[in-house]
C-alpha cells in the first residue's frame, strides 16, 4: 500500500508510490557517455593552460604551474560582488541590487575524471576549499546565506564538463530556508532538543536507511526521501554551521562523501546528480536548533505537474531498498 511520509525535520510530505515502486537496479539508465575523453582540453576554460580564459582567481590549493584545486569568479555570474547593496520599496514592489558572491571551485585538473573516481586526498582538498571560501565570504555582514552546490550531468544543469562546483552567496534568505530554521527553532522549543539530532539517532538505531556509518558522519537516504536514493551526508556532532567544522570531520567528511559517490557511480552506473550543502543562514552561525548537512539527489527521476502544482514529490523507490542496494555495493 502507498504511503504518505513526513520528513519531521523539513516538514516536506512525500508520496512512497508503492504500487509503482522499481526494484532499485532498475533505475540504472543506459546513458550514451561520450568514450576516450582527453585528460586536457585546449577549449576548456577549467583546464591547466587556460587559465587566462577564466576571471581572476581567488583562490587555490597546490603550486601556481601545478595546482590541484582552484576557485575563480564565475564568468557568467548570477550576482556581483562590486554592485553596491541597496533596497528599493516601491508599493507592492520589493527589489534588491544584483549583490552576491558567485564563485566556481575547480576540483582537478583533469578534464576526464569525476568526483567519485578521485583519490581520497583530492576530494579531501575540495573540502578544505569550500571550507575556506565559506568562512572568508561569511565575514561579509552583508551575505546573509552561503550555498556550496555541485551539478554533474546535463540533467543536472551543468554546461561544462570538467568537473567543478559552485558557491553562491546572497544578502537574502529565501522563505523556504526560513521555514525550516524556524521549525527547527519551535521543536526545540518544544522538545528541549535538535530535530536532526534526533534524526541521527533515531536512524542509528533503526540501520535500515543507513549507507555509512564513519566516525562523525552519518551517511542515510531519510524515512521520507523526496526522490529514489535521495541522500544526506550528517555530521554526528552538532553543527549549525557548515564552517564550524573541523580538520578531523574535513577528512572524514571526504571519505563518505568519496564513497558515496563511488557506490552511486557504480551502482547506478553514473548517474546525473546534484548535491547540496545546506547550512544556517550566516547571522546566526551557532544554534541549539539546527544541524549542517550535505543533500544528494540523482537525476533519475524527472519533476513533473504534480509536484509543481502541490510542492509534494512521488517517490517511486522505497528508502529502505535504495539504502540497501547502495549499501551492499562492493566498492574499491
Amino acid at each position: 500500500m502507498p504511503e504518505i511520509r513526513q520528513n519531521v525535520a523539513t516538514k516536506d510530505w512525500v508520496i512512497i508510490a508503492t504500487e509503482r515502486a522499481k526494484r532499485p537496479e532498475e533505475f540504472v539508465r543506459e546513458k550514451k557517455e561520450p568514450k576516450n575523453i582527453p585528460s586536457l582540453v585546449s577549449t576548456c576554460p577549467f583546464c591547466p593552460g587556460n587559465e587566462d580564459k577564466t576571471p581572476k582567481e581567488i583562490f587555490a590549493i597546490g603550486d601556481k604551474d601545478k595546482w590541484q584545486v582552484r576557485v575563480v569568479g564565475n564568468k557568467f555570474a548570477a550576482l556581483f560582488s562590486t554592485i553596491p547593496l541597496q533596497r528599493k520599496i516601491k508599493g507592492i514592489e520589493r527589489c534588491i541590487s544584483g549583490f552576491g558572491v558567485h564563485e566556481v571551485i575547480i576540483e582537478t585538473p583533469r578534464h576526464d575524471m569525476t568526483t567519485a573516481l578521485l583519490s581520497y586526498e583530492a576530494v579531501k582538498q575540495i573540502i578544505v576549499a569550500y571550507k575556506t571560501r565559506y568562512n572568508t565570504i561569511a565575514e561579509n555582514s552583508n551575505i546573509e546565506l552561503i550555498t556550496i552546490f555541485k551539478n554533474h550531468g546535463l540533467a543536472a544543469g551543468t554546461s561544462i564538463a570538467h568537473p567543478h562546483s559552485q558557491l553562491v552567496a546572497t544578502p537574502v534568505v529565501p522563505s523556504h530556508i526560513r521555514y525550516r530554521v524556524n521549525e527547527a527553532m519551535r521543536y526545540f522549543d518544544d522538545n528541549g532538543e535538535c530535530i536532526f539530532c534526533k534524526m541521527i539517532r533515531d536512524e542509528l538505531g533503526e540501520k535500515e536507511r543507513i549507507i555509512i556509518d564513519s566516525e562523525y558522519f552519518v551517511t542515510f537516504i531519510p524515512y521520507a526521501a523526496l526522490s529514489p536514493f535521495h541522500t544526506w551526508i550528517m555530521p554526528k556532532r552538532h553543527m549549525s554551521s557548515f564552517g564550524d567544522i573541523s580538520q578531523a570531520e574535513v577528512e572524514d567528511l571526504a571519505k563518505s562523501l568519496k564513497e558515496l559517490l563511488l557506490r552511486i557511480y557504480q551502482g547506478l552506473d553514473n548517474p546525473d546528480f546534484n548535491y547540496v550543502i545546506r547550512s544556517i543562514p550566516t547571522s546566526e552561525c551557532k544554534t541549539d536548533y539546527f544541524h549542517w548537512y550535505l543533500s544528494l539527489i540523482p537525476r533519475i527521476t524527472k519533476t513533473a505537474g504534480f509536484e509543481l502544482g502541490s510542492g509534494m514529490f512521488i517517490n517511486i523507490a522505497l528508502p529502505e531498498e535504495s539504502a540497501k542496494f547502495i549499501r551492499e555495493i562492493s566498492v574499491k
